[in-house]
């Protein structure tokens, strides 16, 4: 489909002018209409309730990294959830904010010492959770020194890829038989045949190549299995069919957009700063929360299966 084909929609200004500097991660927790989403730079948790609008803007602070959050199986999320931090998985006491490891990465036998951090994950249907790790920011440039994990009832099983450099996004086909997963660096969404009772995953392909501006982030999966893909640098989502084909565009008015998610047919996104960029409105705009309604709606969150 060529570009003058394409579904367009505009966000407009930030319905939360937060200015995170790496906003990430957002997560709808239906029983509460809240949206949760952290900033992976500054160490912090966001909670806002759609109900009341910007000015019900909760924040925690923590002394390492939270990069990524999901719903605990049989908990209340009001009460705890499970957080990627830097060193492996958590449960995070939202009451308090303080957080007990689950796993670490170094207990399975790695010596990832201090360059290494936790980055993108999901839940896949069968309640496992897949994660990501990529080089900490103090450390430098990304290398090539990441991994996607998988963890059955808080214990690391299994890893599907490693030598990664920015390994980001995961999630699957609305049948579950399909898992999605996005190397920023390659530009690429890969995609393998996925069994969901085993966690099993094989015929690895390329699903999605990009070759416009910015680099895939973070996306969601609609329930007919678009995928709504967010582009860092490229101030877009875009939508992408169950075929790797475009089909339409969001447009934001800053750069630096990081990751989707949907309430109902409404697409939240989060974005991080623009700092240095050339635009003042992206960098006025930057690390801000937008919302556009996109007349579909997202497949539900898994519940991450902590205890059998």
């Amino acid at each position: 489909m060529s570009s003058e084909n394409l579904q367009t929609w505009e966000t407009g200004k930030p319905w939360l002018d937060i200015h995170c500097k790496l906003g990430e991660g957002p997560f709808f927790e239906k029983a509460t209409n809240t949206l949760r989403f952290v900033d992976i730079i500054n160490k912090k948790l966001h909670t806002v309730s759609l109900t009341d609008g910007p000015g019900s803007l909760r924040t925690q602070s923590f002394p390492e990294a939270v990069t990524v959050t999901a719903n605990i199986e049989g908990v209340d999320p009001r009460e705890k959830i499970l957080v990627g931090v830097k060193q492996g998985i958590a449960v995070l006491d939202r009451k308090t904010g303080q957080y007990e490891y689950v796993t670490k990465f170094e207990e399975a036998g790695d010596a990832y010492g201090e360059r290494i951090r936790s980055n993108d994950g999901a839940t896949d249907p069968h309640g496992r959770f897949w994660l990501g790790t990529m080089t900490d920011f103090p450390a430098g440039d990304p290398q090539a020194e990441g991994a996607l994990f998988r963890f059955d009832l808080g214990k690391r099983v299994g890893d599907l890829k490693t030598n990664l450099t920015i390994p980001n996004s995961i999630g699957w086909s609305p049948d579950g038989r399909t898992m999605y997963f996005t190397h920023t660096t390659t530009q690429q969404v890969l995609a393998w045949d996925y069994d969901p009772k085993t966690g099993e995953h094989s015929n690895e392909r390329v699903f999605y190549q990009h070759h416009g501006p910015g680099s895939p982030d973070g996306f969601r999966v609609d329930v007919d299995g678009n995928i709504w893909h967010a582009f860092y640098g490229g101030a877009c989502v875009l939508k992408i069919s169950p075929e790797g084909k475009l089909m339409g565009k969001i447009n934001l008015p800053t750069k630096n957009v990081t990751c989707p998610e949907f309430v109902g047919t409404e697409l939240w996104i989060t974005t991080a700063a623009d700092d240095q960029g050339e635009e003042e409105e992206s960098r006025k705009y930057g690390g801000g929360l937008f919302k556009v309604d996109v007349g579909t709606r997202g497949l539900p969150h898994t519940d991450f299966k902590l205890a059998a």
